[in-house]
């Protein structure tokens, strides 16, 4: 192998590994997105809960008479 195509050689797989570093960045970043979305929902799910359980009535504590 000349030198001249080692280097060429090793400058192709450098230019892959930087494409796959730069996509794996996208994947990453398109994956926090969704993260943030869904952490979102959930903390708006929880809110709706907790007015819900709020306006519920308290649990009777005591068994009903016919027990």
């Amino acid at each position: 192998m000349t030198p001249e195509t080692r280097l060429t050689n090793l400058e192709s797989h450098v230019a892959e590994q930087a494409r796959m570093l730069e996509e794996l960045s996208d994947v990453i970043a398109r994956q926090q997105r969704e993260i943030d979305r869904l952490t979102a929902r959930l903390e708006a799910s929880a809110d709706r809960i907790g007015a819900l359980e709020a306006q519920a009535p308290p649990p009777a504590s005591e068994k009903p008479p016919h027990w």
